[in-house]
């Protein structure tokens, strides 16, 4: 058999082929998000983040409670990156199972301290008020609940409604706890059996409420907020009521993100939380129509909204809110 030994010429315009073909760049790693926060403001987020920086992000959708207590199930073996939740009961949660690793200095300086749990182990993304909507044609501003605690008053019998099986209301009740401890907790929990209407969520609350079905109810501001950008026709009867004062009424819940311990990309799933809580992610929350608060340092939120330090909201550590003890105490008081 004759081999035909390539000529030089050849071998040179291999070599030019070779190194003129293009190479394939690989691809930065993806990450997981176990989301919790309303899927549209984080799919914009994850968007943007993307486009920005290359790094895929794959979103899995759930509640609060149901992302948390799978993260807790999976523990070592989650395949989550990040957790991203509405309230941070939950974020308090997976931090007391220790399944979160600690987050760079540089990344929780992007938030004020007062927006961000005293462990380090995550961080406030976006902020929400709890509010009194009400009916104008029914409630005249004297008429007002001074404090959340007056809704316990008989006087007040089937003339409020709430959401009690969301975890927005029970993010409500666990500040309730912290500031009034549990005996206080657990008679303002027996009263509103007694007084409330319960809703199976915010906005069918704040709906009956602008139908006149009941005077009034206790939600979180941007389910107004939303309403009235679009039609108002769940709303154009209503007003808010901000209780202030450093009262329970006045609390901010904090939307939280924080890097599980077992992910296997830390620098990409930092990377996410330092975008969603610097400039980028922030001004979303300004432009967008989630008319949540962002709580970055220097970040201004949407102009319609009440201003954060106007709300008088009450001093708690995010990380001492415990929706263990406030399940309990809300099956106890027959509200679950």
């Amino acid at each position: 058999m004759k081999f035909t030994v390539p000529s030089l010429a050849g071998i040179a315009a291999l070599a030019a082929a070779l190194l003129a073909a293009p190479v394939a760049r690989a691809q930065p790693p993806g990450i997981t998000v176990y989301n919790a926060q309303h899927a549209s403001l984080t799919k914009a987020w994850a968007s943007a983040f993307t486009r920005e920086t290359g790094i895929p992000v794959t979103l899995r959708n759930g509640s609060d409670t149901e992302m948390g207590n799978q993260i807790v199930q999976e523990g070592a073996a989650s395949p989550a990156d990040v957790f991203l939740t509405e309230n941070s009961p939950a974020m308090a949660l997976v931090d007391r199972a220790k399944l979160f690793a600690p987050l760079p200095a540089d990344l929780l300086a992007q938030v004020p301290a007062n927006f961000r749990p005293s462990s380090g182990h995550w961080v406030g993304i976006a902020a929400r008020s709890t509010v009194f909507a009400y009916n104008t044609k029914k409630l005249t501003p004297a008429q007002l609940p001074a404090s959340l605690l007056d809704l316990a008053d008989a006087k007040w019998k089937g003339r409020w409604a709430a959401s009690p099986s969301g975890a927005d209301f029970q993010a409500i009740v666990s500040a309730l706890l912290e500031l009034k401890g549990a005996a206080a907790t657990e008679a303002w929990l027996a009263a509103m059996k007694a007084n409330a209407v319960a809703y199976r969520g915010n906005g069918t609350a704040l709906k009956a409420v602008n139908a006149g079905e009941v005077d009034g109810a206790l939600i979180y501001h941007y389910y107004w907020f939303g309403d009235q950008a679009k039609t108002g026709e769940n709303s154009g009867n209503t007003a808010l009521h901000y209780f202030r004062h450093q009262d329970p009424g006045a609390f901010v819940s904090l939307s939280g993100g924080g890097v599980l311990a077992s992910s296997t990309h830390k620098a990409q799933a930092e990377a996410f939380l330092r975008w969603i809580t610097g400039k980028g992610g922030q001004d979303i929350l300004r432009t967008g129509d989630s008319y949540e608060y962002a709580v970055g340092v220097g970040a201004a939120s949407n102009p319609k909204l009440v201003p954060l330090p106007e709300l008088q909201a009450p001093a708690i550590d995010p990380a001492r809110l415990n929706s263990a003890t406030v399940t309990d105490l809300m099956l106890k008081a027959g509200l679950l």
